[in-house]
């Protein structure tokens, strides 16, 4: 249960940058449809990851929690997904757009759930959703441990302040130059592969 009255830090992650050796986590994926739970009852869409993503890349004994880092997506700002084009070498090249994103690792104790799952939220508002699209990220620090709550409304504000916490943490000059990582942009790599599973995205 989340402590009563209890202030929340208004920063995450070390001012030097992310914290070996368990980040930055890589996963990259599909995105599909999903349940919708996110977006539909929260107002806050997501794209979950199946939590045998983690073990991919090593990492299925990371703790549950709130994280934070950039997604890679190869969609323009309204969510239209971007097709390969010629980098002016005659090869082709798919286009995206970095974003700042706030996911949860864990059992999700207010829908009671029986499994393990990864949920991300990426801080920007798209006009439409993106199924199928390819989704990259990087993940760079930890927000908060997880927590059961009394009513959804307490959820969603700890949700939102997760949020904003996400980009305070990501504004400082150690996390902001991990925008442009090559990786993010880098569609089809296989490493760290995982079906994502878009919430009402």
């Amino acid at each position: 249960m989340r402590p009563d009255g209890s202030s929340r830090p208004t920063l995450a992650g070390p001012d030097a940058g992310p914290a070996a050796p368990l980040f930055p986590i890589r996963l990259n994926g599909e995105v599909v449809k999903g349940f919708g739970r996110g977006s539909k009852e929260l107002g806050i869409p997501t794209a979950n990851i199946p939590i045998s993503g983690l073990s991919v890349g090593g990492h299925e004994d990371v703790e549950s929690g709130v994280y934070f880092g950039w997604a890679g997506l190869n969609v323009n700002e309204k969510g239209e997904i971007l097709k390969p084009g010629n980098d002016g070498e005659g090869k082709e090249k798919v286009k995206g757009l970095v974003y700042p994103m706030v996911m949860s690792i864990g059992w999700n104790p207010f829908y009671k759930n029986t499994v393990r799952s990864v949920e991300v939220h990426i801080l920007h508002k798209f006009l439409q959703d993106f199924y199928t699209a390819h989704l990259n990220l990087l993940i760079l620090g930890f927000i908060r441990p997880e927590y059961d709550y009394v009513s959804r409304d307490a959820l969603i504000e700890d949700i939102n302040t997760d949020c904003q916490v996400a980009r305070n943490s990501l504004s400082r000059e150690a996390y902001e130059r991990l925008r442009g990582e090559a990786y993010l942009l880098e569609f089809g790599v296989e490493e760290g592969h995982a079906g994502l599973v878009a919430n009402e995205v």
